[in-house]
């Protein structure tokens, strides 16, 4: 345990004895023995308190009752408001606590039975419990459900920033992501039209051999360049990355006038094509791009349609190349992961991508977009949002069951006192109707159906004198909702001597 804990238990357990020792005097009911037991059974209260609250509060309720029926004793009065306190401030759970409390009650009801004493001091009970034990401990469930929040609070905000650190680094591996991706599709479309080049510059018959043999070299580096930097981009991508979403910075006829102008046989068959805005456009760009890059690598010497149709809503675009040299099947990019994020790239435009090696060998792409892009997907609820969320419900649960609670607590013991004060005087009450039918001379016994069940304890305030003479006089109530006036009956040697209402 740490010092901080063991010096407040040490505090705690000197303030609750000073009650204890204070009833040390024998003039005041005390003993020096009394008070060893006192102090020692609060010590023992005090260090079992923070593993099992509520035992300390069933200790200091069980040596009270036999002092006082009502629950208050000078000397564990401060315990019971303490423990009760602490009890709501470390217990857990709450149905512990209630069954406790209603055995307290059930206790006292019981004790007031066995000891022939009024309902008075078991109500007293109930008030000294309610505001002594029950007050406090609802305060401490409000203390424990403050402190939950606001630790949950702290929490949150390092987890948040957590994640938002994570998150930043997360943005960074794909923003290097996209620069990779961005790499690729240019640089190496460029490095395919310039092997295409250099396999034009290899074949010219213009040329000497040593040229041919340099144009040959210069066209195996391209190759071999567009290797490596599909290599490396593929190290640098991140696994499921989605495709990178810059533009490319130039139009459909753009791309195809640069790629006919190294050398590609290409024909665009749709002009001017139609401009898409957002990423339906770029995904455009990019398929016709990467069906060139294709054709340029794979299939050199093929010719190459390109193919765009529209309607209302959509935009089609092909790609088709012949077999390469006139014979042979096309491949699609070394990898497959050129498809894969053009994929993607329709996918996030709202399109749809299509590949196929057609019967003579040549390859085709075709993808369908959207003439208008799709929707913003709406955020998702952050995790720890719904979290404090949570923890603030519960918050204003504890709140409103430490204002309800009390409420509840006193309406219901309201009624039951109103209800036992009825039913107390309905054994008192004596009917008009049976007194006046009362004749002085009858006995008891013929007296006995018409009498209630018990007599008033004493006369009123400020009654006449009883007559002289008499035996006993019983008073009983005239009036089941007022308190005079009374009936008094007196007897003498077993026979009414005397009737009268007392004012």
């Amino acid at each position: 345990m740490p010092v901080r804990e063991r010096l407040f238990d040490l505090g705690l357990w000197a303030l609750l004895c000073v009650p204890v020792l204070l009833k040390s005097d024998p003039n005041d009911g005390g003993s020096w023995g009394l008070v060893a037991v006192g102090v020692a059974v609060l010590a023992g209260c005090v260090a079992v308190s923070r593993k099992w609250p509520l035992v300390p509060l069933a200790v200091t309720v069980a040596a009270s009752l036999p002092a006082s029926l009502e629950l208050f004793t000078p000397s564990y009065s401060l315990a019971l408001i303490a423990f009760g306190f602490l009890a709501g401030r470390r217990q857990e759970h709450t149905a512990a606590a209630l069954w406790l409390f209603g055995a307290v009650a059930a206790v006292g009801l019981l004790l007031t039975r066995l000891t022939h004493t009024s309902l008075g001091q078991w109500f007293t009970l109930l008030l000294a419990l309610a505001l002594a034990v029950v007050a406090p401990w609802l305060i401490g469930r409000y203390v424990r459900q403050y402190d939950r929040l606001v630790r949950s609070g702290w929490e949150l905000a390092d987890r948040m920033e957590r994640e938002q650190a994570a998150v930043a680094d997360r943005e960074r591996l794909r923003e290097r992501s996209r620069i990779a991706g961005d790499m690729h599709d240019s640089l190496g479309h460029d490095l395919a039209l310039i092997a295409v080049r250099a396999g034009a510059l290899e074949v010219d018959s213009e040329l000497g051999p040593a040229q041919q043999h340099a144009a040959g070299e210069l066209r195996r580096a391209a190759a071999d360049a567009t290797a490596r930097l599909r290599d490396i981009i593929g190290v640098l991508r991140e696994d499921g990355a989605a495709a990178p979403t810059s533009p490319p910075g130039e139009t459909v006829e753009d791309l195809v006038a640069r790629a006919r102008s190294s050398g590609l046989a290409v024909a665009l068959t749709t002009t001017p094509v139609p401009a898409l805005p957002g990423m339906p456009g770029l995904a455009l760009h990019r398929v016709v791009q990467e069906g060139l890059t294709n054709a340029a690598k794979h299939a050199p010497g093929a010719a190459v349609t390109v193919t765009v149709a529209e309607d209302t809503r959509t935009v089609r675009v092909r790609v088709a190349s012949g077999p390469p040299g006139g014979s042979g099947p096309a491949l699609p990019a070394s990898g497959g992961t050129g498809l894969v994020g053009l994929d993607e790239r329709v996918r996030l435009a709202g399109g749809t991508l299509a590949h196929r090696v057609g019967g003579n060998g040549g390859f085709t792409l075709e993808a369908v977009l959207p003439r208008n892009p799709p929707p913003a997907t709406a955020p998702v609820a952050h995790t720890s949002a719904r979290e404090l969320d949570r923890a603030r419900r519960q918050v204003r649960k504890g709140l409103a069951q430490a204002i309800w609670i009390p409420l509840a607590l006193l309406v219901a013991l309201g009624a039951l006192m109103a209800g036992v004060a009825l039913w107390t005087q309905h054994q008192s009450y004596l009917e008009p109707e049976d007194y006046a039918g009362m004749r002085v001379g009858q006995s008891l016994a013929e007296l006995a159906e018409d009498l209630p069940d018990r007599p008033l304890d004493g006369p009123p305030a400020r009654a006449p004198a009883e007559p002289p003479g008499r035996d006993e006089c019983r008073y009983y109530r005239s009036a089941m909702l007022a308190a005079i006036p009374v009936y008094r009956l007196c007897f003498v040697d077993g026979h009414l001597a005397d009737k009268a209402e007392v004012p």
